[in-house]
C-alpha cells in the first residue's frame, strides 16, 4: 500500500523533512512505505520483550528451549509511525474510524502484529486539534480490537530562563555541586555550530566520521532496534532547509562528539548524538551539550527544549518534565490478544518508571 504523505497540519514537533527522509532512508532491516491515508509505516523486525520490565524480561530469559520457541517472540511488525517523529504522524483531517478499520482488514491480516506507535495523550507540545484526534484515533483503535499500553515518556523542559545558569540556579544544591563538577570540563573544549547544508557535509568523508560517531552511541545503547542509514545520515546533514543545527565538540584537533539539533516553531528538538569513547564520556559531554542546547535556546527566544526519549532517569535529574504517549497494538491471533490484555501493564515500563518517581517525589515533599 502506498500513497503521497500527508504531512499538511500533522501532529510533528520536528520539520516533516525528517519523515521524508526516513521513508526514502528507512533504517537497517526495515521497509517504509505511506498508507493510502497518508499516514507514514514501516514493517521491521520486533522484539516482544523490548518494552517489557525488568522482571518479566529475566523470567522468559530463563524458560528453557529458547531456540525452539524464541522467534515466535520476535515477529515481523508492521509500525505504523516513524522512528525518526516524536509522536505519530497524524493528517488533521483524517478519519479515525475508516483508518481503524483499515488496518486491521489490512496490515492487521498480513502481520501479525501492528503496532500505531507514539499516540500523544494531552501533549502540552501539540495544539488541542492534534491532541484531541490522537484521541479518538485511540478509541477507534479499541473498537477495532487494538490494546492500549503505556508508551515511552517523553523529556521536554519550558524554557522560562535567562540562561543555563539561571537554570542551574534552580535545581537543589547537592545537584549544582554535581552538574558544576561535571561541566568543568567545559573549559577544555571548544563548540563549533554548523547549519545542516554546510558544504562541508558535502564531502562524504566528514558524513562518514560523523556516522561513525552515531553508530558508537548505538552500540552502547540498552536497545537496539533502529539503528539510522548511512544514507539518512548524509540526506539530514546535507538538507539546508530544515532548520538543522549541528554542535560540534572539539578538544584540540580531535572531534569528540556532535549533536544535531533542529529550531522548529518556537522549540529546540534534539535530534541525535554521536560520542567518541571513552573520550566523550570522561569530557561529560552528556552534560555539556545539555547546557549548551539550553544557552542556545535562550539566546534565540525559544520556549521549549524537547530533549527526546532516551535515560528518563538522567533527564530527571536535569529537571526535564515529561510527555506519555500510548501504542496501540493489535495481534492477528485472538488468544494472543486476551493474553496481552492481561498482561499489559508488564509492557509499560516507561509509565512504571514515572509513577515510582512521582511517588518518590510525593514522599519527600
Amino acid at each position: 500500500m502506498s500513497g503521497p504523505v500527508a504531512l499538511d497540519d500533522a501532529s510533528l514537533v520536528e520539520p516533516a523533512a525528517l519523515v521524508e527522509h526516513f521513508l526514502a532512508h528507512p533504517p537497517e532491516g526495515f521497509a517504509a512505505h505511506v498508507l493510502p491515508s497518508g499516514v507514514p509505516a514501516f514493517v521491521a523486525p520486533f522484539d516482544l520483550l523490548t518494552t517489557a520490565d525488568a522482571p518479566t524480561r529475566r523470567f522468559v530469559q530463563r524458560l528453557p528451549g529458547q531456540r525452539w520457541w524464541r522467534r515466535w517472540l520476535q515477529p515481523r511488525t508492521c509500525f505504523v509511525g516513524t522512528t525518526v517523529s516524536e509522536y505519530a504522524v497524524l493528517p488533521a483531517a483524517l478519519d479515525v474510524d475508516a483508518f481503524a478499520a483499515q488496518l486491521r482488514s489490512g496490515p492487521g491480516r498480513e502481520h501479525a502484529l501492528v503496532i500505531v506507535k507514539d499516540l500523544p495523550q494531552d501533549s502540552p507540545l501539540l495544539a488541542p486539534r492534534h491532541n484531541a484526534l490522537a484521541s479518538r484515533l485511540a478509541a477507534a483503535l479499541q473498537r477495532q480490537g487494538f490494546v492500549l499500553l503505556e508508551g515511552q515518556a517523553l523529556a521536554w523542559l519550558p524554557i522560562d530562563f535567562a540562561d543555563g545558569a539561571a537554570w542551574l540556579a534552580r535545581l537543589s544544591p547537592s545537584r549544582r555541586k554535581d552538574l558544576r563538577r561535571k561541566l568543568r570540563a567545559r573549559q577544555t573544549l571548544r563548540v563549533e555550530t554548523l547549519s545542516t547544508g554546510d558544504a562541508r557535509f558535502a564531502d562524504d568523508a566528514t558524513v562518514d566520521a560523523f556516522y561513525a560517531l552515531y553508530a558508537a552511541v548505538y552500540a552502547q545503547s540498552e536497545i537496539h532496534f533502529d539503528r539510522l542509514s548511512r544514507d539518512f545520515f548524509a540526506a539530514v546533514l546535507r538538507d539546508g532547509g530544515s532548520g538543522g543545527v549541528v554542535f560540534l565538540y572539539h578538544r584540540g584537533e580531535e572531534l569528540l562528539g556532535f549533536n544535531l539539533c533542529y529550531v522548529h516553531g518556537e522549540a529546540l528538538v534534539d535530534k541525535y548524538v554521536g560520542f567518541r569513547y571513552p573520550q566523550a564520556r570522561e569530557a561529560n559531554l552528556y552534560f555539556v551539550s545539555w547546557v549548551h542546547n539550553l544557552d542556545y535556546a535562550c539566546a534565540r527566544g525559544l520556549k521549549r527544549y524537547i530533549a527526546g526519549w532516551t535515560d528518563p532517569q538522567i533527564k530527571a535529574y536535569l529537571g526535564a518534565r515529561f510527555s506519555l504517549t500510548r501504542h496501540a497494538v493489535y495481534l492477528r491471533n485472538p488468544l494472543l490478544r486476551t493474553l496481552l490484555r492481561r498482561l499489559a501493564r508488564r509492557f509499560e515500563s516507561d509509565r512504571q518508571w514515572q509513577e515510582a518517581r512521582d511517588a518518590a517525589d510525593r514522599a519527600g515533599s
